[in-house]
């Protein structure tokens, strides 16, 4: 239900959307649909959660695994780039309805996944750069122009394109921090 509701958000946008377009999508009668769902919103949420969970979930793991700023910068980049191809529609409904996101109580949780993870970023940003490894003429301008390039991916990446989504993510971590050390 959160996935066929994601596709037609993506599509049609979550305002232009009708109830009648969820239940069609979903197979059910609108009081089927209610069953699973309260409202709109809390579908929103739900395909928010789906977004940001899994990701979330394992950027944390990868910041506690240790190693270099530099490898788990590649790794986050490589899962999350990955994730934003597999989750195009949630990142697309993400995208359209981040004004809606940003006020509200019932976004609450959504708005601390997103910092969560945005602290995370700039974590790996931070130690990259007192470690050595890193040099950024404003650190935070930095972490906004990786969240920018990553996030307007669904705009533009198609899988079997010109490049993977391992060549993107490799591409904007040597764009962000520079190429490897030989």
């Amino acid at each position: 239900m959160v996935d066929a509701s994601a596709r037609v958000f993506a599509s049609k946008g979550f305002h232009a959307t009708s109830i009648q377009d969820l239940v069609d999508v979903a197979g059910l009668k609108a009081g089927g649909l209610y069953h699973y769902i309260g409202s709109k919103d809390e579908l929103l949420v739900a395909i928010c959660d789906e977004l940001m969970e899994p990701l979330l979930g394992a950027v944390r793991e990868i910041a506690g695994a240790g190693g270099s700023a530099r490898d788990q910068l590649r790794n986050v980049m490589h899962t999350w780039v990955e994730h934003v191809e597999r989750s195009r529609d949630h990142m697309l409904v993400f995208q359209q309805e981040r004004h809606v996101l940003a006020h509200g109580k019932q976004w609450q949780h959504v708005r601390r996944q997103r910092k969560e993870f945005e602290d995370l970023l700039g974590d790996v940003f931070a130690r990259g750069e007192r470690d050595g490894e890193f040099h950024f003429a404003d650190r935070e301008l930095a972490v906004r122009a990786l969240l920018g390039m990553v996030n307007q991916l669904p705009a533009w990446f198609r899988p079997g394109g010109r490049l993977s989504a391992e060549q993107i993510a490799d591409g904007y971590l040597e764009l962000i921090v520079g190429p490897a050390s030989a």
